[in-house]
């Protein structure tokens, strides 16, 4: 693959990987989706870096799980609950805009409602 495409995809896939380390700990910074955009461009920039991601023990089983089966553990669908919820209840708590507290319930609704959509792990 050409340098011109290598460097930017490894960057970016380092960068994603960063966002999905911290959305671990901080609440309302999603994982997952950055965690795919991650192995996505390694894919593309680092062989060394994709192979280590698939082969992490905890980040790997999501990866393949979700590569292979469009799945989600119900441990990370409560989990994910879990987090949007407080994350609301952190905004409803801070926030004195009824309009943007409602547009954040429907948005966190709709993520909930698709994850519970996909299938869990066989």
């Amino acid at each position: 693959m050409s340098r011109l495409i290598r460097w930017p995809a490894l960057l970016l896939a380092y960068l994603f990987l960063v966002l999905a380390i911290i959305g671990i700990a901080l609440p309302g910074l999603p994982t997952v989706p950055f965690l795919l955009l991650s192995a996505w461009f390694a894919a593309r920039g680092s062989t060394r870096l994709h192979r280590w991601l698939y082969a992490h023990p905890q980040l790997g089983s999501l990866l393949i799980d979700w590569e292979e089966q469009g799945a989600v553990s119900r441990r990370g669908k409560r989990l994910a609950l879990l987090l949007l919820v407080g994350s609301w209840g952190v905004m409803y708590w801070r926030l004195d805009n009824p309009w943007l507290l409602a547009g954040l319930a429907v948005l966190f609704g709709a993520v909930v409602l698709f994850l519970w959509s996909r299938p869990e792990p066989r």
